[in-house]
């Protein structure tokens, strides 16, 4: 009797509540199972409004990526153009990317974390159709000097940009820097964890992106914050991470590199 009792009490909860009680799953969550609990469950999953954020995380099992795209597809549908925010996890393809913005011109945050099948050229084409992004946040995935480029030139309100990495211990280039001081001078917020700049790539940000107020340069080892470049940061910059702080407060792994990959890894990065 209680548990009759207890679902039907769900089932009687207004439709706004209802719709702020789903909002906090995920899509995958919502497309596979919640939105067959009953026929109001349904129809408030199909409602426009629930997908302004798409959350697709996932525990990572490669062998439903396929499965994951086709809901994205589904999830993007049912947006009907007005998605400001998506999420993607562990999967993903030039393909989905473009559909996504080509149906999304307003979005203005993405996240992709380990999405290797998204490709420098795709990124470069999904962001030129997409002007309003404000959030980009990159995780694993390595880009081209000519993508990070192409972002910055193509999202003129870009305000937050997270660029984290899994490379070897020693890998230096300031490429990814140069393009992102030249072209993002709106940012506020940069996160570079495991990135291979130097002094010279931190002094191009600090000089090409003025109303920086948060550097994460956590493992970026061959940053050498000292005398007057350190003094320049700690001046300008109201949140500074520092290449050796620790990164237990990263929701990801973030580990010495040098556990991840072996030196010759990191010529097919050069």
């Amino acid at each position: 009797m209680g548990d009759a009792s207890d679902a039907r009490n769900w089932l009687e909860l207004p439709p706004d509540v209802t719709a702020s009680i789903l909002s906090r799953l995920g899509a995958i969550e919502i497309l596979s199972s919640a939105q067959d609990v009953c026929s109001q469950w349904r129809k408030i999953c199909k409602d426009p409004s629930m997908w302004r954020s798409i959350d697709m995380r996932n525990s990572g099992e490669w062998d439903k990526d396929y499965v994951h795209e086709k809901m994205c597809f589904h999830a993007v549908d049912r947006s009907f153009g007005h998605l400001l925010d998506i999420n993607i996890e562990y999967f993903g393809t030039d393909d989905l990317l473009l559909y996504i913005a080509e149906r999304s011109v307003h979005l203005k945050r993405l996240r992709l974390f380990s999405c290797f099948g998204i490709s420098d050229e795709g990124l470069s084409e999904a962001t030129l159709k997409i002007p309003f992004l404000e959030e980009l946040e990159i995780f694993i995935g390595p880009i081209s000097k000519r993508a990070v480029e192409t972002i910055g030139r193509s999202c003129p309100l870009l305000k937050s940009f997270k660029y984290n990495l899994q490379r070897c211990k020693g890998y230096v280039c300031d490429d990814e820097a140069l393009a992102i001081a030249q072209t993002m001078p709106e940012l506020r917020h940069l996160q570079l964890l495991g990135n291979g700049l130097t002094n010279e790539g931190l002094q191009a940000i600090l000089d090409g992106c003025p109303h920086l107020e948060y550097l994460d340069l956590r493992q970026c080892f061959s940053v050498r914050l000292v005398g007057n470049l350190e003094k320049r940061c700690v001046e300008r910059i109201k949140n500074l991470r520092h290449p050796s702080d620790p990164t237990h407060d990263f929701k990801f792994v973030a580990e010495d590199l040098d556990t991840w990959y072996n030196p010759s890894d990191c010529d097919e990065y050069d």
